[in-house]
C-alpha cells in the first residue's frame, strides 16, 4: 500500500502524457482528471463522438456483473486493472446488493497515478477491513497472485469473483494473454466467477467507423497503456471454455440490461463485449 505523502508526489509527477485510467474517468464522469487528460479525451471525441458512450457501457457492465456475481453466492472480489476509484465502484455496488455487508474487495492496477489516486480516494469511502488497493501487473501473473493470497482480505481458497474489466483491449497478442488467463483461471477455486469485458472492432457500421477505431488505436499509442481490439470469437477464448452464466458472450448492453443500460435498444453499437463465466 502506497502512503498519503507518496501518493500525493506520483499525482504530482503523473502529468507529462495522458494516463488511460484518468481518461477513462473523463469520459465516465468522474472527477479524477487533469488538463492533458481532458484534451486528449476531446482530441478522441472529435474522431469517435459515441467513446464516452462506449467508456460508460464498460462501467455499467461492471456494476450489473458485480450485483449477478453477489447474487450467486460470491462474496470475494480481486478487481484486476482496476484504475481509478469512481462512481460505481466494486465495493459500493457489492455492498449495496449484499445488506450484510460481508462482502470482500482487492483492487489491483500497476500504473502508480491509479493506485496513487485509490489510496488518496478509497479513504472516503471504504472499510479498511474488507477493501484494500495494492500495486501488481497483470503480466506479472506469479507476483501478482502472490501479493492476493498474502492479502489480509482474499482468501483464495474460497470462491473469488476475479474481475478484468476493459483491461484487455490493453494486452496485444504479443503479450500472451491466453497464457496470462490460463494461469488466473487455474487459481481459482471451484465456483468462481471469471467477470471479463474488453472493446470490439467487429461489425462496424461503415467504413469511417472502421477507420475511426484504428485512428483510436494509434490515439492510445501516446498514452500510458496502448490498445487493441478483438473481435467476438478472438475474445471468447479467454473464458476457458467454463459455462457461461446466461445471457452468455455478448455486447455489453445485452447483459442484464436495466433501466439505465446505455445501447440497450442497439447493444451492437456499443462497441463493448462481456460477460460472466464460472468455474466448474
Amino acid at each position: 500500500m502506497i502512503n498519503h505523502d507518496d501518493a500525493l508526489k506520483a499525482v504530482e509527477n503523473s502529468l507529462d502524457r495522458p494516463s488511460a485510467a484518468r481518461v477513462y474517468d473523463y469520459f465516465i464522469g468522474g472527477t479524477t482528471h487533469y488538463a492533458i487528460d481532458r484534451d486528449f479525451a476531446e482530441k478522441v471525441r472529435e474522431r469517435l463522438p459515441l467513446i464516452g458512450q462506449y467508456c460508460l457501457t464498460s462501467r455499467q457492465f461492471l456494476g450489473r456483473a458485480i450485483r449477478q456475481c453477489v447474487r450467486a453466492g460470491v462474496r470475494q472480489f480481486v478487481d484486476i486493472g482496476s484504475g481509478l476509484p469512481t462512481a460505481g465502484n466494486v465495493h459500493e455496488v457489492a455492498d449495496d446488493t449484499s445488506s450484510e455487508l460481508d462482502t470482500r474487495v482487492l483492487y489491483i492496477d500497476n500504473e502508480p497515478i491509479a493506485l496513487a489516486h485509490s489510496t488518496l480516494l478509497l479513504a472516503d469511502t471504504a472499510d479498511p477491513e474488507r477493501h484494500h488497493a495494492i500495486a501488481a501487473d497483470f503480466l506479472r501473473p506469479e507476483d501478482l497472485w502472490d501479493r492476493v493470497t498474502e492479502s489480509a482480505v482474499i482468501d483464495v481458497r474460497e470462491p473469488i469473483a476475479l474481475v478484468i474489466n476493459a483491461v484487455m483491449h490493453f494486452v496485444k497478442d504479443e503479450q500472451n494473454p491466453d497464457h496470462l488467463l490460463r494461469y488466473y483461471r487455474a487459481r481459482l477455486a471451484p465456483g468462481s466467477l471469471l467477470v471479463l469485458s474488453q472493446m470490439t472492432n467487429e461489425n462496424p457500421v461503415d467504413e469511417d467507423e472502421r477507420q475511426a477505431l484504428l485512428d483510436l488505436l494509434e490515439y492510445y499509442e501516446t498514452t500510458t497503456n496502448p490498445a487493441f481490439m478483438r473481435s467476438m470469437a478472438e475474445f471468447e477464448r479467454f473464458f476457458g471454455g467454463w459455462p457461461m452464466l446466461e445471457p452468455g458472450l455478448v455486447y455489453a448492453p445485452a447483459w442484464h440490461p436495466d433501466d439505465h443500460t446505455v445501447f440497450a435498444g442497439a447493444p451492437s453499437q456499443s462497441r463493448v463485449i462481456g460477460g460472466v463465466a464460472r468455474k466448474p
